[in-house]
């Protein structure tokens, strides 16, 4: 291996440059009035087999075109690293990006961190596009002004920040990781006993007790901001020991001003709080509690993350000897555009895990409090971390990602026959959208065309009013036109004699029907014998019907076998069909003045069949005598219900 060495700061630009299995190192000698060193190639960086380029100092790398860290063993570390003006920068599997380093030596110039500041640095939010090194800001490590980053190895620091990016790509294999790289002490730093037992440290959550027997003391508790979050997190005890527990560090992707268009995680991103196993295992004063997981704020457009993919800031353990565990940190996904309405498109698809859980204490009240996962406030219509719909019968008027703003919609408002139907960007007011369940039904109110007939006149009992009046008007209109209608005709004049019609040759008193149409009407003498008034009250359960025995008055002018005949033939005429009865009963139950009409009209059907019958259609063969038989004299039908019977002689 080839190892070069600057003293002091180098300055090298380039039109490429290439590493071959060598080393380059950068040696400050640990005095801070060193300039930063400066690595520039218009054209490509490429490191290959086990290449490193190392600085105890600050180093900053720029180019036009690509950074390509090809695999395992090539590294670029400083004590603060900017990476910047690069097309694209690609992070090999097994390759290192570091700053500050994992063990600097005493002559390394050490970072500052803001580990006491309650607030948050500016240039976290609103970093300058400049890009240039700056000592004198909070970044360790930044990758500026490139357009694409492919990590598929290691990105490792305290304070890391890509900024002015277009897309962030972290396949299975890479980790972007800023855990225990946060302060040993800060803000909610834990507690230590006599014994040397201490608290978890606390930033999004608060931190775990640290007991021993049944003495206490309280973990480190929250601060910061959780709706933009951007701080440290804080140590476990005591901070004066070397190897003492750290927070989670500050992994900031994106600005508020400059966001990155698209985020895709199938790896992993960390800043998880130091654990008592960690990095300070071989201490022989391990009973500090963990340190509280650290920052992990995202400015973007869009983000995936896959099956695989990790979003981790979660406490530290603590000791099991009585240790409390580290509070969770903090997350917050900083939405830069959130469409609403018909060009809604979701601004985040998880599949994977996103962990804020406090570290385990080595007590029953030891384990730390869980932190906070937070996303910009939504719009109308969505709620949530990653703003997606309300779910379906609620709707949300307000801004806010509180779940419980997505109210329940009105019930009175959804038609008995209706059903909500989901609206792309969500339900921003009421009523809430909704369609009928069949296409029987007519919006809005889901009616069928009579419901709609009925509730246009007023609804079931204005429109029952309505149309039993016209009932009403009609049946009287039947009425009238019924009385005013001409009657049935009662005249007694002779009825044609049927062609064909039987003619009894057994009495020889008749030799023809011509010889009795010759005979002088004077010489006629007729005479009223006897009234058979029918029986039943002529209705469509009791009809009308005679009795089959002749009376006493007429036994001796009609022949009893034929008259038994004469009987069976008008009652079957008299009586009513059962349809007829069905028709009845249904207007009756439905509107009783057509009931009424229907009735009158049918009677006035049966007198005339009755009529017809007996001027024109019986022979009147139960008679005795020939002239009435002939003449088709001797029987008379009224319409009040009687069948005149006349003896007419010579």
């Amino acid at each position: 291996m080839v190892v070069e060495v600057v003293y002091g700061a180098l300055r090298m630009s380039v039109k490429m440059f290439l590493m071959w299995n060598s080393q380059l190192v950068v040696d400050g000698e640990g005095d801070r009035n060193v300039g930063t060193s400066v690595l520039e190639a218009s054209n490509l960086i490429v490191l290959k087999e086990s290449s490193t380029i190392h600085s105890n100092a600050n180093l900053e790398v720029r180019g036009q075109g690509s950074l390509n860290l090809s695999g395992p063993g090539d590294c670029i570390e400083a004590q603060r690293l900017a990476l910047s003006l690069f097309y694209s920068v690609n992070v090999g599997p097994g390759s290192i990006l570091r700053g500050p380093l994992e063990n600097a030596t005493t002559n390394a110039v050490t970072p500052k961190l803001n580990c006491d500041l309650p607030q948050c640095p500016d240039e976290l939010l609103h970093p300058p596009d400049d890009c240039n090194m700056n000592a004198s800001l909070a970044f360790t490590l930044q990758i500026c002004r490139v357009e694409d980053i492919l990590i598929e190895g290691l990105i490792k620091g305290s304070v890391v920040h890509f900024h002015r990016s277009r897309t962030v790509t972290v396949p299975s294999t890479g980790i972007v990781s800023t855990s225990e790289m946060g302060c040993t002490g800060g803000v909610g730093r834990g507690q230590l006993l006599s014994n040397g037992i201490g608290s978890g440290g606390g930033y999004g959550g608060t931190g775990g007790h640290g007991c021993y027997g049944e003495t206490c003391i309280e973990g480190g508790l929250p601060y910061g901001d959780a709706d933009l979050p951007c701080q440290l997190g804080s140590g476990g005890g005591n901070d004066s020991i070397a190897d003492s527990t750290a927070g989670g560090g500050v992994l900031v992707i994106g600005s508020l001003e400059h966001s990155i268009s698209s985020v895709s995680v199938d790896g992993s991103l960390t800043a998880d709080g130091g654990s008592y196993g960690g990095k300070n295992a071989n201490n022989p004063y391990n009973f500090l509690g963990g340190g509280s997981g650290g920052t992990i704020l995202l400015f973007v457009n869009s983000l995936s993350v896959g099956e695989s993919g990790v979003l981790s800031s979660g406490g530290g353990y603590g000791n099991p000897n009585g240790s409390g565990g580290g509070g969770g940190g903090r997350i917050h996904f900083h939405w830069s555009h959130i469409t609403t309405g018909e060009v809604y498109q979701p601004v985040a698809s998880v599949k994977g895990n996103i962990s804020i859980g406090g570290g385990l204490g080595g007590n029953d009240v030891g384990a730390g409090e869980n932190g906070t996962v937070t996303g910009k406030s939504c719009p109308k219509g969505l709620y949530g971390i990653f703003c997606e719909e309300c779910p379906l019968g609620t709707y949300k008027n307000v801004t806010g990602s509180d779940r419980s703003l997505c109210f329940q919609c009105p019930p009175n408002e959804l038609p008995r026959r209706a059903l909500y139907v989901p609206v792309r960007g969500g339900v921003a007011e009421t009523p809430c959208p909704y369609k009928c369940v069949a296409d029987r039904y007519h919006m809005p109110n889901c009616y069928t065309a009579l419901e709609e007939l009925i509730y246009t006149f007023g609804g079931p009992w204005l429109f029952g009013l309505l149309l039993l009046g016209l009932l009403v008007l009609f049946a009287l209109v039947l009425s009238v036109a019924r009385m005013k209608s001409v009657g049935f005709d009662e005249s007694p004049g002779p009825a044609p004699t049927q062609q064909g019609s039987h003619l009894d040759h057994s009495f020889p008193f008749l030799e023809s029907l011509n010889e009795v149409m010759e005979t002088n009407r004077v010489e006629e003498s007729q005479g009223h014998v006897y009234r058979m008034y029918f029986m039943g009250l002529n209705t469509f359960g009791d009809p009308w019907h005679l009795p089959h025995t002749p009376p006493e008055q007429v036994k001796d002018i009609v022949y009893e076998g034929e008259f038994h005949g004469f009987v069976d033939e008008i009652n079957a005429l008299a009586t009513y069909q059962w349809w007829e009865g069905a028709v009845y009963n249904i207007l009756v139950f439905l509107a009783y003045p057509f009931a009424w009409s229907w009735q009158q009209w049918r009677r006035k059907m049966n007198l005339q069949r009755i009529r017809e019958f007996v001027r024109s259609e019986y022979d009147h063969a139960c008679l005795r005598s020939c002239r009435s038989r002939a003449l088709y004299k001797g029987l008379k039908f009224h319409k009040d219900g009687c069948l005149e019977i006349i003896d007419r002689k010579k």
